[in-house]
């Protein structure tokens, strides 16, 4: 992994967490990074992986919300658009130099791994990777061959020994009718796995746009009250 430069962002004044925008080199290519940091000490770490075809910026207000507790949140780009291993290997450098060095200009030891819809699945293939304490699914995705022991989230899950937690919508055509729900009955250390009633797809980033809800519906800000609180949990249990 290596780093190019970085340009500071201001936040409104009344905010208690800054962002910093770093390019940084990860699985062979250049792709910008977030880094959202308390005003204070940090508990540790948290990388926001986003769906697929979407960016960075669709995980900022979960990052700035974990920051202003106290988490250190990095939201990268991810460098592949649909190679999900390639995105692991790049979230898992992540944790390793989040982990073992300071080229971000800021480091931890304890490391939790958040993604979203084919960001969940590259996130939870990463899950193994020394550092992190702890894995969140929102409303994941996984691979779809017709057996579903092939699958590759279900091979991940049934392997993974780090905490997780599930936080799922009903099934749809945007989560591929719920794909990564059996998930729940493989993964070793499942903390929780919640279904909200109602919710969408789009729910679950933050912030989501008109094209989002446009294929898979409308956001509701009390189901969006709670999967920001099930990331707010997670944060509370595993980086005390």
């Amino acid at each position: 992994m290596a780093l190019f430069f970085s340009r500071a962002l201001a936040l409104e004044p009344a905010s208690t967490v800054s962002v910093q925008t770093l390019s940084v080199k990860l699985a062979g290519k250049t792709v910008a990074v977030d880094v959202y940091k308390p005003t204070g000490p940090h508990t540790g770490a948290a990388i926001l992986t986003h769906g697929g075809f979407r960016g960075r910026k669709t995980m900022a207000e979960h990052a700035q919300a974990l920051a202003a507790r106290g988490v250190l949140a990095v939201a990268p780009d991810m460098p592949c658009t649909i190679d999900h291993r390639c995105n692991a290997r790049a979230t898992a450098e992540l944790v390793k130099t989040l982990h073992l060095t300071d080229t971000l200009g800021v480091s931890a030891k304890r490391i939790m791994l958040v993604g979203f819809s084919a960001g969940g699945l590259s996130s939870l293939l990463a899950a193994d990777t020394p550092g992190v304490v702890g894995y969140v699914g929102l409303d994941p995705y996984d691979h779809l061959p017709s057996n579903e022991s092939e699958r590759m989230g279900m091979v991940a899950a049934r392997r993974l020994a780090t905490p997780s937690l599930l936080l799922r919508a009903p099934a749809s055509s945007c989560n591929a009718q719920s794909v990564a729900a059996p998930w729940g009955t493989a993964l070793k250390s499942l903390w929780r796995d919640e279904l909200i009633a109602g919710a969408t797809h789009c729910d679950f980033e933050a912030p989501t746009d008109w094209m989002c809800r446009l294929a898979c519906g409308d956001t509701d800000a009390s189901r969006q009250s709670r999967v920001r609180q099930g990331l707010l949990d997670a944060a509370a249990r595993w980086l005390p």
